[in-house]
């Protein structure tokens, strides 16, 4: 098995929700050991399904020690600088203000860890609006996103928090691109790794931003690209004859060539409909004659003839048939997780993974699990830890922290 390639090192999280804890889930998936420190009321994603811990915390926890800490005592945060001082990486998504407020500013961790990584997730970087809070749909409303998903004609969020999960793995970019630097660079460089959601935002969305630039060049006017799966006719869900969506790649002339050719359309030597440009202007009878035709077969027909003539389709899957694929389950694909009593396959993050069984995984840590092994492990002795619970600065595992509201049968 080959070694993992952030084995030996040790990254602390302070986050909630998504931000943070994407980032420090892809570097335990890539063999990092990572603590998670958790405020008393542990993080949100705990409970926020009947009473317990989402899919959110399940699916990005698994692998992590969880550690609680009231950083809102002097004694916690002492002990939460005993953790600094031996890891290689910081990687939070505090407020600036409540970073401050709880004593975890970059000045402060370099001052006890010159050679740490200090990766801050924000809602802007550097700017005139810093100090702003933001969060998913706030990048989402600022970089243009929204406004183009309207649901009812209201601009609406998409749904999962992309640019969460986006300012994760640019986090991670820049922290492995900083440990790159080696720690010769501790004491005259600078190790510190700021994503912001709003940036991240506006990176995602560069190619609609200078699209919207070269229009008003080429015309003299703002003209926005047409929505992504409309911009080219035949490219979009379409029903079958047995009720399924099946969403179809046509990108290209040839594409349009083979689905006419595999459904045996006289279309498939119109002269008049070879070219992309030719079936924009011709849009609305290019979608009836596509719609007209996958309607006319059962999905299990037309997609084996796609497929075998070079046409990429696949069927538009509700989430509960997602993981029954063959594809979803070849080796490298997915991680079985047992949590409560309760089996999850867990997808794994995306990489050249060697062949067989995936290394060990920690289930997802119950708040404060491994507090006292990690701070003694920090150095602190067992009596320094007796007192931090005495006082409250420290929390432990509670085996009755929470129960799933039970299911209601109905009758």
């Amino acid at each position: 098995m080959r070694h993992a390639p952030l084995a030996g090192r040790r990254i602390i999280e302070l986050g909630t929700m998504l931000a943070a804890p994407f980032a420090s889930h892809i570097l335990a998936q890539l063999g990092a050991e990572v603590i998670k420190v958790e405020p008393p009321a542990g993080d949100p994603t705990r409970s926020l399904v009947r009473g317990g811990p989402s899919g959110t915390f399940i699916a990005y926890s698994h692998g992590k020690k969880s550690v609680c800490l009231d950083l809102g005592k002097p004694e916690g945060q002492a002990a939460f600088m005993k953790l600094v001082a031996q890891a290689d990486v910081l990687v939070h998504n505090l407020a600036p203000k409540a970073a401050r407020k709880l004593g975890v500013t970059r000045e402060a961790c370099r001052a006890v860890n010159p050679a740490l990584v200090y990766c801050h997730i924000r809602g802007y970087a550097a700017g005139p609006q810093a100090e702003d809070l933001a969060s998913n749909p706030v990048a989402e409303a600022s970089t243009g996103v929204m406004e183009a998903n309207r649901v009812n004609g209201r601009p609406s969020r998409l749904g999962p928090s992309y640019h969460d999960q986006f300012a994760g793995a640019y986090a991670v970019i820049g922290i492995l691109a900083t440990l790159l630097e080696g720690r010769e660079h501790a004491d005259g460089g600078e190790r510190h790794v700021e994503v912001g959601l709003y940036e991240t935002g506006l990176h995602v969305a560069s190619r609609d931003l200078v699209g919207m630039q070269l229009k008003t060049h080429l015309f003299g006017r703002p003209e926005r690209e047409p929505h992504g799966e409309f911009s080219m006719p035949g490219y979009g869900a379409y029903l079958t004859a047995d009720d399924r969506w099946i969403y179809l790649l046509m990108l290209n002339d040839a594409h349009w060539r083979k689905f006419c050719e595999a459904l045996g359309l006289p279309q498939a030597t119109d002269a008049a409909l070879a070219t992309l440009r030719q079936r924009k202007k011709a849009r609305e009878s290019v979608e009836e004659i596509v719609r007209h035709a996958v309607r006319a077969c059962d999905f299990d027909d037309v997609a084996a003839r796609l497929k075998a003539i070079g046409v990429g389709c696949t069927e538009v899957l509700p989430l509960e048939r997602v993981l029954e694929a063959p594809q979803a389950h070849q080796p490298g694909k997915l991680r079985a997780v047992d949590y409560r009593g309760l089996p999850f396959d867990v997808p794994e993050f995306p990489r050249m993974a060697e062949q067989g069984a995936s290394p060990g995984t920690l289930p997802p840590p119950e708040l404060g699990e491994h507090t006292l092994e990690v701070l003694e492990a920090a150095g602190l002795s067992a009596q320094e830890c007796a007192a931090l619970l005495a006082c409250g600065a420290v929390g432990v595992r509670q085996d009755d922290s929470f129960a799933w509201a039970p299911v209601r049968q109905s009758v």
